[in-house]
């Protein structure tokens, strides 16, 4: 069982979660193309990470998962479809790539039950987000933070019901204070470190990851794509 990280160093109170203030200004400078998403995911998982990958057009996912497969990474990656891509996602998950489901309570609810193994995505900040992670504690949860101290509240209670349960939940956030609350509820719930994952994003706390990874925790990094390729 791997001890909790540490909290924020004395004196050093970050103001917002970096995932929520340098995402916006990461996608704006780069947003890789699927060739280039498919070699940095080749460089994250030779450096000990897994990869979630958001296609940022529905035509680019069936060319996006057969570059991962043919390439070796299928076992290492996650596609993060919206729901209303569906039938884009059946195919993936038949050729073994796993899939991330996001998108409205009552349809990705109802669209999970034709993928079983497909990980749901839940805001913590929306209405019902904690009733939502009691529904789908048994099985993959992607939770991810909201804006404001109230959004932290309830990414915590969410987080609670998620390492309590007997599913797999990944902890979208880099906020160092959420990353070691989860640390601690993953310790107080005896959960080994192939039970869950924290999830960050590209370019972005990359000391942090690296220092968890490092930890033994598992550390799945979000990369987007885009098929016109960088810009």
């Amino acid at each position: 069982m791997r001890a909790p990280l540490p909290g924020p160093r004395a004196g050093h109170t970050p103001d917002a979660d970096p995932w929520r203030t340098t995402v916006p200004g990461v996608l704006a400078r780069t947003r890789p193309g699927t060739g280039d998403a498919v070699r940095l995911a080749a460089e994250l998982v030779d450096d000990g990470f897994s990869v979630a990958l958001e296609p940022a057009r529905s035509a680019e996912l069936a060319d996006l998962g057969a570059r991962l497969v043919d390439a070796g990474l299928g076992p290492h990656c996650e596609l993060t479809v919206p729901v209303d891509r569906l039938g884009d996602a059946v195919p993936l998950a038949d050729v073994g790539l796993a899939i991330a489901l996001s998108g409205p309570r009552e349809t990705v609810t109802a669209a999970a039950g034709q993928l079983p193994g497909a990980r749901i995505v839940v805001p913590a900040g929306e209405p019902g987000a904690e009733s939502w992670c009691r529904e789908v504690a048994d099985r993959r949860v992607r939770l991810t933070a909201g804006r404001g101290a109230r959004a932290d509240l309830a990414f915590v209670r969410c987080l609670n019901v998620l390492m309590a349960g007997g599913g797999h939940p990944a902890v979208a956030t880099a906020d160092p204070r959420l990353v070691a609350i989860a640390g601690e509820r993953a310790a107080w719930n005896e959960r080994t470190p192939d039970s869950w994952e924290h999830v960050m994003p590209y370019r972005a706390t990359t000391l942090l990851r690296r220092t968890l990874v490092a930890g033994g925790y598992a550390v799945r990094v979000l990369l987007p794509s885009r098929g016109t390729g960088r810009r």
